[in-house]
């Protein structure tokens, strides 16, 4: 993977479908624990605008397991948060770390910093994408099966930044992807386009109301939480729209008899996914969430080059 060094990791797009499928490979050795540490003496800083508990603390692991130290830039306790500019900031930065992972709402903000800062720069979620947690799930997911291409998998609730990141990932894997959402609530158009074009031959991608045929004969049924960060507001109005696209045991009846849940979390039980769901023998959630670690160790080892 020495063709990721020095690289930035803003979209599930700024890899080709090779550059992942080795980065799912190196991520499955890392996790054997058969290693050694490979970044002593690099440094990645962590920026992080958002509440953050699993991308925070897998970054955080993942760097001091691969013998490489952490430095966590809060906004609250750093010029940032005074109105220093974003061009100057991340001049700054480049100059101290080696790699920084940011977290933040606008991902304009975000491509500010990468044309900045000639140090990588890792897209730890901004409000258009997630494509970290995507890592985990193609990883996840082909622990599960054994492969990708050719799976389907159907993501019921909001089009947010999990399901652009996810329809450009599995569009690019191979893998037919669904996404089902109450009208008004589609994943962006420009993104839809993005992954057909992105996609492998035969890959079909459909955005539909219906959440029954969105599930059907699906091998992974993936759901996110309603409301974003940010989205508070809109929580209790959302839930009535919403209610259809609840993965619990009647929806998922309706799917293959051997597919899994995901859910990138923190998850609303009983809004939308059951707890009898969440806990139950298809739930992998915890799996899902554990490959954060691993996927994002083998990010940083390519991406410096160690």
């Amino acid at each position: 993977m020495k063709n990721l060094k020095g690289r930035d990791f803003l979209s599930v797009a700024d890899l080709n479908g090779q550059e992942i499928k080795g980065l799912l490979q190196l991520a499955t050795e890392l996790k054997t624990g058969n290693m050694w540490p490979l970044a002593s003496n690099k440094v990645l800083g962590l920026l992080f605008d958002k509440a953050s508990t699993r991308t925070r603390v897998s970054f955080s692991v993942a760097m001091y397991q691969l013998g490489g130290q952490v430095i966590d830039l809060n906004p609250n306790v750093t010029q940032v948060g005074r109105g220093e500019s974003i061009e100057d900031t991340a001049r700054v930065l480049d100059r101290y770390l080696d790699v920084l992972a940011i977290r933040t709402f606008s991902h304009q903000d975000l491509q500010i910093f990468a044309d900045y800062a000639r140090i990588p720069i890792i897209n730890a979620l901004t409000d258009w994408e997630h494509p970290c947690q995507i890592l985990a799930d193609l990883l996840t997911i082909q622990e599960c099966f054994g492969f990708l291409e050719g799976l389907t998998v159907t993501y019921l609730g909001d089009g947010n930044n999990v399901a652009h990141s996810l329809l450009l990932g599995a569009a690019m894997m191979g893998m037919n992807i669904r996404v089902a959402t109450p009208n008004g609530y589609e994943p962006d158009r420009e993104i839809v386009k993005t992954a057909q074009k992105l996609a492998s031959i035969g890959v079909k991608i459909i955005i539909t109301e219906d959440p029954v045929a969105a599930v059907k004969f699906a091998q992974v049924i993936y759901t996110d939480v309603w409301a974003s960060m940010g989205q508070e507001d809109e929580s209790l109005e959302r839930i009535p729209l919403f209610i259809p696209y609840q993965v619990g045991s009647e929806l998922l009846n309706h799917a293959d008899s051997e597919a899994i849940v995901l859910h990138c979390l923190p998850a609303h039980r009983g809004e939308e996914i059951s707890s009898a769901v969440l806990e139950g023998a298809r739930s992998r959630v915890w799996d899902q969430a554990e490959n954060r670690l691993h996927a994002q160790k083998a990010l940083l080892v390519s991406l410096l080059g160690v």
